[in-house]
């Protein structure tokens, strides 16, 4: 019998299967028990698991990023569904397939990249065209820009979700610039094309998803300018040409703003229309994405799904017919 991915399971189902972790924590109830709770995923989705009465010995046999025999039934919990387990186990990865556990970007890839290619290389400024060149040629920047996720948890957190999210906001960008003709096209589809792109070396992909310690110590803000900074001083070898100072500043500026306020993580607010309509379009891409993904993901009964604390909200899935407490129901704790 195949295994069973996440996305297959129910309440009230007995599950004994491999999966790969990517949270765990020790922790004591207000009884004074100790439990493991953990986030196991596959490339189907994640779950959240416990094991009760855990000893720290336990805890200790396995770590994030490893993969687990898990025996153990699923349960509806808060909304949601969560495995209680009975037994976990340490599996060698040389026991595992890979492609089981990382979850992948739906869209065809090869494709993706050839529109991100074709976009950059027919911008009509000389400078940005060579630039974009500069990255292309950089063989290492683009296998880690087509297989990063863009996030680790947050929003399109799958190999490829980087590239899928860059061409999305690019093909938003372009069905919105006509509203705004005093925009500078081709600076915002750079911008766009950049704001993330520190991600290449902020995160780690190869098995679970998480923090690289240059992303931790730096952040991808300050290595994706770290990256533009050095690719700038490859385009004169291109156009034979000094690249413009105003340009290289305002392409800083867009991948220093484009978190849109301080409390998030920009150094600097947005200051340039371009740098405005980037952080736009990107927490509209991102935030859709979370809301499709939860609503898309959740399978309990509710019309309502649990509490996100990403969002700081509960998502209405519908299918009440306008009524009933479901509807109505308050909002749960998200401790």
């Amino acid at each position: 019998m195949g295994r069973r991915f996440i996305e297959q399971l129910s309440d009230g189902d007995t599950v004994e299967d491999i999966y790969l972790v990517t949270d765990r924590q020790y922790r004591a109830n207000r009884n004074g028990v100790f439990y493991i709770q953990l986030d196991l995923r596959d490339k189907s989705g994640q779950m959240n698991a416990r094991f009760w009465n855990a000893s720290e010995a336990l805890f200790k046999s396995f770590g994030h990023g490893d993969f687990l025999l898990v025996k153990g039934k699923v349960q509806s919990f808060q909304g949601g569904l969560q495995l209680i387990l009975t037994s976990l186990e340490r599996v060698e990865e040389s026991q595992i397939e890979l492609g089981d556990f990382l979850p992948r970007t739906p869209c065809d890839a090869r494709k993706l990249e050839e529109r991100l290619r074709s976009t950059l290389l027919k911008l009509t400024n000389p400078h940005l065209r060579a630039l974009a060149e500069c990255y292309f040629m950089d063989s290492a920047f683009m296998l880690g820009f087509t297989q990063a996720p863009a996030g680790v948890r947050v929003h399109h957190a799958y190999i490829g979700g980087l590239l899928e999210h860059v061409v999305a906001m690019i093909d938003a960008a372009e069905r919105l610039l006509p509203l705004y003709p005093e925009i500078d096209r081709e600076v915002l589809l750079f911008g766009i094309f950049l704001h993330d792109s520190g991600k290449v070396r902020e995160l780690v992909y190869s098995r679970a998803f998480g923090y690289s310690d240059e992303g931790q110590l730096l952040g991808h803000l300050a290595i994706g300018c770290q990256i533009l900074e050095d690719k700038i001083r490859q385009v004169p070898e291109l156009t034979e040409e000094p690249f413009p100072a105003e340009l290289r500043l305002r392409l800083q500026h867009m991948i220093l703003a484009h978190h849109g306020e301080l409390q998030y993580g920009s150094p600097k607010v947005p200051m340039t229309p371009e740098a405005v309509m980037l952080h736009a379009i990107d927490n509209l891409d991102s935030r859709l994405h979370i809301y499709k993904r939860e609503i898309k993901e959740d399978r309990g009964p509710s019309a309502w799904t649990p509490f996100n604390s990403a969002l700081q909200r509960r998502i209405y899935k519908g299918g009440t017919d306008g009524a009933g407490a479901d509807y109505a129901a308050p909002m749960e704790s998200h401790d």
